[in-house]
């Protein structure tokens, strides 16, 4: 006998269709599900539920696997059939490591789970430690992001399913990489959305994308164990080593106890009970270390959390940007400020907010709990085309920014292709089927960046295949000169981090910062990071005496004890 489920608390009535059967009338409970046995209905099954007396067939909310997309039936799936070859994995834990976020759809020409694995032995070679996949839970059509997720339980089918998932973290842990999941939990994507016809899963609040999820609210009890459910699958059933929490400031909770508590409760006896690692990092607009605090001293306990202004703080000075949220950066003090306490909006004036905005960080947090980078899918893809920071700074101050990234006191995070300098795009692309919804995601996306200050002519159409096919990355790259160069340069960079233990010493009152004149000098114990952002040489004082220059960024640096010299747009790693 198979039983199935199903959590719908409003409904009078709800049945279970097979296909090929007669519909079965399910039993409900006052604790608001709805049960049902049926003999010969295994793995392999497909099903959908009616509410009331409706007779429009519905998806599992719970469901494990969309064959036929989230429009279609469920399939029940068995996960303790797939043969596992990761016994002697003993996870990857987050304190330094090297990250590397990609994307399914556009990392490889296949677009698959297991186009992905063939590119495995590139992503050794380059020395990172844990890949990080933008969401791959089933969403409305064969392409996007994957932000716009609906099944929050279910692979997407065209990227290979639940078993093409497991094929690939399988294959990164046979290689000695761990995989991070992102995934979506403030809202559901505009189209295939079932579950909150089951139920009272969304709340009467707004949020960017939509209505926010009942936290909070009646029946809030279920709706965040449906959350809680998802997350410890994706880190039991599918062996991922974590999770990326999407916009965690997007879930508003007045509970006493958050969900993003509950969370790190629950991950951590899953943790202790598979005896590997486990890790949950938030995507937070809210600059509030408490997120990242322990529990023990009024924290949430999550591992760590993205730090747009690391990125900021970067961005400005190589590129010379100051548009919209940019614009308090750009100086080399907010770098320091940065490099020495986690954040620079800590409880500090922010313009593009017009009010006060974060909170300090206590300086016994360790720097390894913010996840840096130069590069990343929201900093490329939402710009109005999408570009890279490749295509217009010049590769000497490419390597200034790879330099300062990787020697910095946090995780630091590389986004697909940039390790090589990739010149293709990474656009925001949809592959809406219903006309409607695509012309609105055209509209808005046009509108939203015409209020930024970009031509609405700019802006590639999101629902054009090509939009999609200028995305993917061009590993053909890697036969030009340049590109090789580049990726040698970040393979020297990235096992020097690993080498020397100054360099991933995550401490931040450890870090000392002077700068000058577009210089600056970064002090990790007996290690110094000088950069010279200037298109001049420059001689700049050291605080110690040099013994020798262990990577430089290109050629022509001089040491002379407590001095170095450094032509236009270098930095160099030296020891003391």
């Amino acid at each position: 006998m198979t039983e199935f489920t199903v959590w719908a608390p409003e409904a009078a009535r709800v049945r279970l269709r097979l296909t090929g059967a007669a519909d079965h009338e399910m039993s409900g409970g006052p604790d608001g599900w709805w049960r049902v046995e049926v003999p010969d209905a295994g793995p392999g099954t497909d099903y959908a539920f009616l509410l009331d007396d409706d007779d429009q067939p519905l998806p599992d909310p719970r469901s494990a696997w969309q064959p036929y997309g989230v429009h279609g039936p469920s399939r029940r799936y068995d996960h303790s059939t797939f043969r596992w070859s990761d016994g002697v994995w003993t996870g990857r834990q987050l304190p330094g490591s090297v990250l590397y976020e990609l994307h399914i759809g556009t990392f490889t020409p296949e677009g698959t789970f297991d186009g992905a694995i063939e590119r495995l032995d590139h992503l050794v070679a380059l020395g990172v430690d844990l890949i990080e996949l933008l969401p791959v839970n089933a969403f409305n059509g064969e392409h996007n992001w994957g932000y716009d997720g609906v099944c929050w339980y279910a692979p997407h089918q065209p990227y290979g399913g639940p078993d093409g998932l497991k094929r690939l973290v399988d294959a990164a842990h046979g290689k000695g990489l761990g995989v991070i999941l992102d995934v979506v939990y403030n809202h559901f994507g505009p189209s295939g959305a079932y579950a909150p016809r089951f139920g009272p899963y969304l709340s009467e609040q707004a949020n960017p994308w939509g209505r926010s999820v009942n936290l909070d609210g009646p029946h809030s009890d279920e709706v965040r164990r449906y959350i809680t459910d998802s997350v410890l699958m994706w880190l039991r059933d599918y062996h991922v080593d974590g999770l990326r929490l999407d916009a965690v400031h997007a879930l508003p909770d007045s509970r006493a106890v958050p969900l993003l508590e509950e969370l790190a409760v629950e991950v951590e006896s899953l943790s202790t009970h598979l005896g590997r690692p486990l890790s949950l990092i938030a995507e937070s607009d809210l600059n509030d270390p408490r997120l990242i605090s322990p529990r023990e001293a009024g924290g949430y306990g999550l591992h760590a959390q993205w730090n747009d202004d690391a990125h900021h703080a970067l961005h400005t000075l190589l590129t010379g940007e100051r548009q919209g949220y940019y614009a308090d950066f750009g100086s080399l003090q907010a770098l320091t400020d940065v490099l020495t306490g986690g954040f620079f909006h800590a409880g500090t004036w922010s313009s593009f907010r017009n009010r006060h905005h974060g909170r300090p960080v206590d300086s016994r947090i360790p720097g390894h709990r913010f996840v840096a980078y130069l590069q990343n899918h929201d900093q490329i893809g939402n710009r109005a085309t999408g570009d890279r920071i490749s295509t217009s700074l010049s590769p000497n101050l490419l390597r200034v920014g790879a330099t300062l990234l990787m020697t910095a006191p946090f995780t630091p995070m590389l986004f697909m292709g940039e390790e090589w300098a990739a010149t293709t795009p990474w656009q925001f692309f949809t592959s809406h089927p219903e006309p409607e919804l695509a012309a609105a995601v055209v509209t808005g996306r046009r509108r939203e960046f015409a209020s930024h200050g970009w031509p609405e002519g700019e802006v590639p159409d999101p629902q054009d295949p090509q939009t999609f096919v200028r995305s993917r990355l061009d590993w053909a790259e890697l036969d030009k000169p340049e590109h090789r160069e580049m990726l040698e340069f970040y393979r020297r960079l990235i096992a020097l981090r690993k080498s020397r233990p100054d360099l991933s010493d995550p401490r931040l009152n450890a870090v000392t910062v002077q700068h000058g004149n577009q210089f600056l000098v970064m002090r990790r114990g007996d290690t110094l990071v000088a950069a010279n952002l200037a298109d001049r040489a420059q001689g700049i004082s050291l605080p110690g005496v040099a013994r020798r220059v262990l990577l430089a960024t290109g050629e022509g640096v001089t040491v002379m004890r407590d001095r170095i010299q450094l032509p236009a747009e270098t930095a160099a790693i030296v020891a003391l």
